[in-house]
This record gives C-alpha cells, structure tokens and sequence, in this order.
C-alpha cells in the first residue's frame, strides 16, 4: 500500500514538473545528455497533442482568419507590448533589457498546444493561433528586433525551420497515424507520454541554466518580477477580460496561453549565440516560473472543476 504514493506522485503531471525544477538545480549535469533530444521530445509532444485536431478544422477558410489574428494579437499586440513595458520600467542593466527585448519579439511557446490539451483548451484555436504567430514572426519578429536593438537578430530561415519541425511535421504525422487508426491506441498512453515528456524538456531547462540560478539569484530579482507579471498577473487580466465579454470557457484557456507563453528555448538560444551568459537570464528565469505558471493553472482548474460538482 505504501508503494502506491511513489507510484502515483510519478504518474501526477504537477509532482513531475515540481520534480523537474527540484532535480535540475541539484543535479544539472545530466540536462547535458537530454539537450541533444530536446527537439525529438518536443516533436513528440506536438504529435500526440494534435491527434485531437481533426482534418475539417483547415476545410473551412472562414473559421481559420479569426483564430489566426488572435494568434498574432495575443502574442505581439498583448504579451510582447507587456513585457517591453516592463523592461523598460524595471530593468536597467543593459544586459536584461536586450534580453527582454529578445524575448519579447520571438513568437509563443510551442507547447502552448501540448498545455492547452493539459488545461482543457480548445486544441484547434490554440494551434491555429501559434501557426499563424510563428508565421507573422517572420516579418515582425526580424523588425522589432532591428527597431529595437538597431540589427536584425533573428535569421527568416531558422523560424522557418522551427516551424517545420515543431509544427508542421507533428500534424503531418498526427493525420498518418489518425488515417491508419492509431489514434484510438496511443489514447491510453497520451497522458504518461505528455508528462514524461514535459518532465524531461522543463528538467532540462533548469539544469542547463543551474549555475545562471544560483550563482546570483539577487540579481535575478527584476528578470523575476517581469517573468511573473507577464504570466501571472497577464493571465489574470486577460481572464478577467474574457469574462466580461463572456467569451467561451475552453477559448479563453486557448487565449491565457497564447498571451502569456513566448518560445523561452527559442530566446535563450539567440541571447547565448548574438551576446552573453547574462542576457539568456530572462530567457532562463521565464522558463522556470512557467513551469510553476503551468502548475498553477493545472491547479486552478481542478479547484474550479470540484467547485462545480460541489
């Protein structure tokens, strides 16, 4: 009987990231070994997270536009306005605020569809909405970042290829196995490869940048408050929005998401190859607050679901 808590706390997708962020800054040096599948993972997880996107949601062009602009908006007209606002309010260093800046022009986080399916989302919104940013970030990504920083940092060619590889190749994939009937047998085992998946890629992260957090976590205060607000304190807003509006539950969870997740991986990448150590920070203390941004709102939900059936 008391084998069954291990048991359960290692199938529990909230216990996985928490042990994703406690195992990556006491034992960074095996991230080493995962760094290098990172993008298979990733991959993966975008496969099974779009076997549920059936073929008719590309059949009609009138319902593909309004996810598509929502897309664009939540990601550059909502979180990108945010987070330059902030740095330049908080943050002096010049190192952090070209960080920010980078991070603010990328496009949104690629496992915004994985988390969306995690958080009862609507799947189709979410994925047409981050397909439609990452192709927008080919034009405004490249012209905020020489409006901003006076040079064009982020190469047309290599969102190119992240799109292919973490967007169109899953759904290419997910359409094969849902055509040969696989689907039905991968449902059982969805659950466990998602978090395992997210467990190995948020382990990851932290370890990678483990010394980054230790080493001066003072300084990492304003690269802190910005990562908070911009998840948080956005996703509360952007909530209490929708509501008003009475926008629908599961496109509103697709909206959160959208407006509050950039590509952390994609950031850091840049920060570390076009400038230094200091200016991946933001990158980095961004990916460790969303995984327990992510947390909260796994949790938030199952307060919200057992309010309902009380």
């Amino acid at each position: 009987m008391w084998l069954d808590r291990p048991k359960n706390l290692l199938r529990n997708r909230n216990s996985l990231l928490v042990l994703s962020l406690i195992l990556g800054l006491l034992w960074g040096e095996g991230a080493q070994w995962i760094k290098g599948i990172i993008l298979p993972i990733l991959m993966i997880l975008m496969t099974v997270s779009t076997l549920g996107v059936t073929g008719s949601t590309f059949s009609s062009p009138r319902s593909l536009w309004m996810p598509a602009l929502v897309g664009i908006g939540m990601n550059y007209a909502v979180l990108t306005t945010f987070i330059l606002a902030l740095n330049a309010l908080l943050v002096r260093d010049a190192d952090l605020r070209t960080g920010f800046i980078i991070l603010a022009v990328v496009p949104p986080a690629v496992a915004v569809v994985p988390f969306t399916l995690f958080l009862g989302g609507d799947n189709q919104f979410s994925l047409l909405g981050m397909v439609s940013a990452y192709l927008s970030a080919l034009v405004i990504a490249p012209a905020l970042a020489f409006a901003l920083l006076g040079s064009s940092l982020i190469s047309p060619s290599k969102l190119i290829l992240i799109i292919i590889e973490l967007i169109l190749a899953p759904l290419v994939l997910s359409r094969i196995l849902l055509r040969v009937g696989l689907d039905s047998r991968l449902e059982s085992v969805k659950g466990p490869i998602t978090n395992w998946g997210f467990f190995l890629v948020s382990y990851a992260i932290v370890g990678l940048n483990r010394e980054t957090i230790l080493s001066h976590p003072l300084s990492l205060l304003p690269a802190a408050l910005i990562a908070v607000a911009s998840t948080f304190l956005l996703s509360w807003i952007i909530e209490r929005i929708g509501k008003y509006f009475r926008v629908e539950p599961k496109i509103l969870i697709s909206l959160v998401l959208l407006g509050t997740l950039k590509n952390y991986g994609l950031a850091g990448g840049m920060a570390l190859a076009l400038f230094s150590e200091k200016t991946s920070v933001p990158a980095t203390v961004s990916s460790v607050f969303m995984i327990v941004y992510i947390i909260w709102l796994e949790l938030k939900k199952r307060r919200a679901e057992q309010g309902r059936i009380g």
